[in-house]
């Protein structure tokens, strides 16, 4: 049974920066096409970042609402995937997730990112 467990998240002010962490048990990141998902409150969970499978490049696509600004990475080794976030705004407050973005597996429980002055 795969379990995704994301940490990292905690309360920025806006232009602060946070990296976020996604780790797994029963799945091996580097051969999946990984995303990053968020959710506001009242809003629904959009995908804000992927990184395509090591066969397939590694290559990343990003929102436009977060292009330029956050960087999604993955470490093979440690079977971990990242998001560093510069520049946080306030709208990018969420709960976020990681997953995979075909073939999606139990979501975790998310990381708070809250960016406020």
């Amino acid at each position: 049974q795969v379990q995704l467990v994301e940490s990292g998240g905690g309360l920025v002010q806006p232009g602060g920066s946070l990296r976020l962490s996604c780790a797994a048990s029963g799945v091996i990141f580097s051969t999946r096409l990984m995303g990053w998902y968020r959710q506001a409150p009242g809003k629904q969970r959009e995908l804000v970042a992927r990184i395509s499978s090591v066969v397939s490049g590694g290559h990343t696509i990003y929102a436009d609402s977060v292009k330029g600004r956050f960087v999604i990475s993955r470490d093979n080794a440690k079977n971990t995937v990242y998001l560093q976030m510069n520049s946080l705004k306030p709208e990018d407050t969420a709960v976020y997730y990681c997953n995979a973005v075909v073939g999606s597996f139990a979501w975790g429980q998310g990381t708070q990112v809250t960016v406020s002055s």
